[in-house]
């Protein structure tokens, strides 16, 4: 089912929702990514019992290309908190979010924003992927280099970009369609073939990039405060996730819980999403146990 629901800022926010539990999972995207990124993982909740909200974060997917170009990690914070809040209010319970890369730096700001108000934390849970307060800077930069090459050009084919993602992702087995990467994608006028993200994210007035100094500061502040049940699920051949960066994290989150995916790079879900899937539902299993609600698949 697609749902609806209001940024921070008014901004429109198109979400996926499956299941009919009591529990609820807010899924946030990385960067240049979609919802459709939580597929599968998505559906293996919904069959344990879980209502799922998958969120196209602002810019991203279906979700409203903001006037501003408002783009800071601080903004996607403010999302996942109004988005969490509209949950909570419509369902009478937080949701734990899981948040991949971007997904999960916005979940920890919007944490540590509540702890420096003196406010309720507004997710019940939390499962940090592939992230962790200080990334290291030249897998941060052959990512976003990805990302950037062909921004605002495009590809000539669904084709082309397959072969683009075959060269960045090269451990990755190929898949059968080309269907689910077409979802990443938006056919513009002139018959090029786009990411499925507002170029902005990374070019514009508020680049995500902004002032990233201070934002390494205020996750590090925030993961010094979690009080919630956490786990970081890392891929074991991170890039961005140094054994020194772990190591720091959890030091400084002491509670949190920590599971690394054999075989899996920065992009765990993707990578090995079977292996992801135990991980965290072990986790929500143990920390959030709940009835296993039925539900009809759409």
């Amino acid at each position: 089912m697609t749902k609806l629901f209001t940024g921070a800022t008014g901004n429109r926010l198109t979400a996926n929702e499956i299941g009919q539990g009591e529990r609820i999972a807010l899924l946030l995207h990385g960067g240049g990514q979609t919802r459709h990124a939580w597929a599968r993982t998505a559906r293996r909740l919904a069959d344990t019992g879980w209502r799922v909200v998958a969120v196209d974060q602002r810019g991203h997917g279906d979700s409203e290309w903001v006037e501003d170009g408002a783009y800071a990690f601080p903004d996607y914070a403010a999302d996942a908190a109004a988005v969490a809040a509209q949950i909570a209010a419509e369902h009478g319970v937080k949701p734990v979010a899981v948040g991949a890369s971007l997904g999960g730096i916005a979940s920890l700001l919007a944490l540590g924003h509540a702890a420096d108000e003196g406010a309720e934390p507004p997710f019940a849970g939390l499962i940090l992927v592939d992230i962790v307060p200080r990334m290291d800077p030249a897998g941060v930069a052959h990512i976003q280099g990805f990302m950037a090459a062909k921004a605002r050009q495009g590809f000539a084919s669904v084709e082309e970009a397959a072969e683009a993602v075959a060269a960045y992702l090269p451990h990755r087995p190929r898949p059968a369609s080309l269907d689910g990467l077409k979802k990443n994608l938006r056919h513009g006028s002139d018959g090029r073939w786009r990411w499925h993200w507002d170029p902005r994210f990374l070019d514009g007035p508020r680049p995500i990039n902004t002032r990233r100094e201070e934002v390494e500061a205020a996750l590090e502040r925030a993961a010094r405060s979690l009080r919630i049940p956490t786990l970081l699920v890392r891929g074991a051949a991170s890039e961005l996730v140094t054994q020194e960066a772990l190591a720091a994290f959890l030091a400084a989150a002491p509670e949190a819980e920590h599971v690394d995916v054999a075989g899996a790079r920065h992009m765990v879900a993707g990578d090995r999403n079977d292996a992801f899937a135990e991980a965290i539902l072990s986790f929500l299993e143990r920390r959030f146990p709940g009835p296993r609600k039925p539900w009809a698949a759409e």
